[in-house]
């Protein structure tokens, strides 16, 4: 099973690098990208932790934001971790987080909730990337809400009077930096309009000019009929089609390999790296 889209505690997971290479492994995994929001910082344990035949595809989930305002993620995979281009990028997109989450919580105040930057920071694991996930849990642990799925549907989502966005890349500018760096950028979850704003079809003709090699089709979050759309998108522009997990732990419902990406598509999409960067360690 081929499962490139995961989280970690560096991110908004709730299972360390280490575990979810070990939960990866024994759930039958057999590719496993990492992708932590905006951040490679769980990539040398991870690496360390390998201890079968799992193949480790080391990447970012990179928030991003059009030139009209819609949230986009863009997942980079397979770029060289020591570029200083696409690292500036990473660091300028989490060095947002922290004012876009004093203005949400100051927003949530605001209309009578009892949230503070240290409920949040005590729910933050040290080292992560700050994030709306962080604030669920604070929400969660003070009991304002039940679950994290509770807070996103009602207080947190692209919709919510609370919601703040955060200073990004375009995902063109994004596609470009993976690129730069010798990866693959595959746009995540596109189409899943119960998060909020989507891009239109017509955008992807600018994402394919900045580089583009795949779309992120099968997701929890993609409805029957947004599948097939967005299969009849990569199909004209000849984009590849993956399927992922977005397994962030406890933190969501999503299962390891729920959905998974096809063998053949996968091949494609590593050949399109400047080199071979899978991480792989035999048992001897």
């Amino acid at each position: 099973m081929i499962d490139l889209h995961t989280h970690t505690t560096c991110s908004d997971g709730t299972d360390s690098p280490l575990m979810l290479v070990k939960k990866a492994a024994a759930a039958g995994i057999t590719v496993l990208g990492l992708a932590d929001h905006d951040s490679t910082s769980g990539w040398e344990e991870a690496t360390n932790a390998l201890h079968s035949d799992l193949q480790l595809v080391l990447g970012s989930e990179v928030s991003c934001l059009t030139e009209d305002g819609v949230a986009v993620h863009m997942l980079g995979m397979l770029f060289d971790g020591k570029d200083d281009e696409i690292q500036r990028l990473l660091a300028d997109s989490r060095d947002t987080r922290i004012p876009r989450m004093r203005k949400m919580i100051e927003n949530l105040r605001a209309a009578g909730y009892d949230i503070t930057i240290e409920d949040v920071a005590q729910s933050t694991p040290e080292g992560a990337t700050l994030g709306r996930p962080h604030l669920a849990d604070a929400l969660v642990k003070k009991k304002i809400v039940k679950s994290r799925d509770e807070a996103f549907a009602d207080l947190l989502n692209n919709d919510s009077p609370f919601y703040v966005t955060h200073l990004s890349p375009t995902p063109e500018d994004a596609i470009r930096a993976i690129r730069k760096a010798g990866g693959v950028s595959v746009i995540a979850h596109p189409f899943a309009s119960r998060r909020g704003q989507i891009i239109d079809e017509s955008t992807f003709q600018s994402l394919v000019a900045a580089g583009l090699n795949g779309i992120e089709v099968y997701h929890r979050d993609h409805s029957e009929d947004e599948r097939n759309q967005l299969m009849a998108v990569a199909r004209s522009l000849d984009l590849v089609v993956t399927g992922s997990s977005d397994y962030h732990g406890t933190g969501k419902l999503n299962q390891l390999g729920e959905n998974t990406t096809d063998r053949q598509e996968w091949e494609r999409l590593e050949s399109m790296a400047n080199e071979r960067r899978v991480v792989q360690r035999w048992m001897k």
